[in-house]
């Protein structure tokens, strides 16, 4: 067995990177529309079986996490006494933490128990490439959940999220996501599929962990400072992953397979400008949610907020605003609020429990 590639560093990934990607670009001649739909027919492999199951794993996602919602989350969140407002908002982040950590582990057993080699030797995710490949059942069953899921969350982000500032990148995130899982799969490109959503899956999981925890630190009429602890340390957690695996350890064990050592292994690969613009669009959308880590941070730092809380919410600026009264005559908290209800889609949905 070959000795794994040393992991390089930011400057051998541009310096690489950019003259692979420049000779691959030198090196198309006819590329267009007429090539992509002539690699397609030679390569892709998708049966419609293979489709119509993840459309209907899609439904079943949605109709499981209605299910979820009405008979534990909604009222779990009624017995706690939390909020009306954090109640309106809790079987959201419960119902993402329970999929995304059932996903995670899965990722991590794929990667560090059983004989594959992705995470350590990333180049070996093209190692023996051939179109039509069959792929192996444990990570088609891999595909099959997270594809089914992104397709489902197409539709929840739209029609039962809480609406929110990024709401629309996190559309086109799901829409980018989704893309890449049905053409990797149909490309055979699963190796490096698995390492992508291994990568991104641990920042939910501790995202919605820590939602949680702030959502459930007022419940009862009571203050609750262990649920207050908890939230502060996952947020120091969450942002120190996010860098780690989205903004380290993506672009040099990803970007750089895709973009210089996939043209190592298969020199002809199908539709390498296609992948690679995909996977650089999640890095800057990668890029885009730092942003907010660090605007949190600051408002932290510069006294602006003194607890943890989502800085994506609308309500959030609503609450700066109406919770210190001017004088007589101050400006009343919305009706919305005492009435329990969300802002949801750009509405006002009743959420009273």
């Amino acid at each position: 067995m070959a000795r794994p590639e040393p992991m390089p560093g930011y400057g051998q990934l541009l310096q690489r990177g950019y003259r692979s990607l420049a000779g691959a670009v030198r090196g198309c001649t006819d590329c267009g529309w007429e090539l992509s739909r002539r690699t397609w027919a030679e390569n892709a492999s998708l049966a419609w079986s293979e489709t119509l199951l993840c459309l209907l794993c899609a439904v079943g996602w949605t109709w499981l996490r209605r299910g979820a919602a009405a008979c534990l989350f909604r009222p779990f969140g009624e017995w706690c006494q939390l909020q009306p407002k954090d109640a309106a908002k809790m079987p959201e982040s419960a119902w993402k933490l329970l999929f995304y950590s059932l996903a995670w582990s899965y990722g991590t057993y794929l990667l560090f128990f059983t004989e594959y080699p992705f995470f350590h030797d990333p180049p070996s995710v093209f190692y023996g490439w051939k179109k039509g490949m069959e792929v192996p059942t444990d990570i088609a069953i891999a595909y099959v959940l997270q594809g089914s899921f992104y397709a489902h969350s197409i539709y929840a982000t739209v029609y039962m999220d809480a609406w929110r500032k990024d709401s629309v990148v996190m559309l086109i995130h799901h829409v980018v996501t989704l893309t890449l899982i049905i053409f990797s799969y149909a490309f055979r490109f699963h190796n490096v599929g698995i390492l992508v959503l291994f990568l991104h899956d641990i920042s939910d999981v501790q995202l919605e962990f820590t939602k949680l925890n702030v959502y459930f630190k007022h419940r009862g009429g009571v203050y609750h400072r262990l649920n207050d602890l908890i939230s502060n340390l996952g947020c120091l957690t969450f942002s120190v992953t996010w860098f780690w695996f989205r903004l380290y350890w993506f672009p040099l064990k990803v970007l750089y397979a895709t973009c210089h050592s996939s043209l190592q292994s298969v020199p002809d690969i199908p539709f390498y400008f296609f992948f690679n613009a995909l996977l650089f669009a999640l890095t800057l959308m990668n890029i885009y949610w730092f942003l907010y880590i660090v605007l949190f941070v600051a408002k932290v730092l510069t006294g602006q907020m003194q607890e943890v809380n989502d800085v994506r919410e609308y309500d959030m600026e609503e609450r700066k605003k109406t919770a210190v009264p001017k004088r007589v005559g101050e400006v009343q908290r919305p009706k919305s609020w005492k009435e329990g209800k969300h802002l949801k889609n750009g509405l006002i949905k009743d959420k009273r429990l």
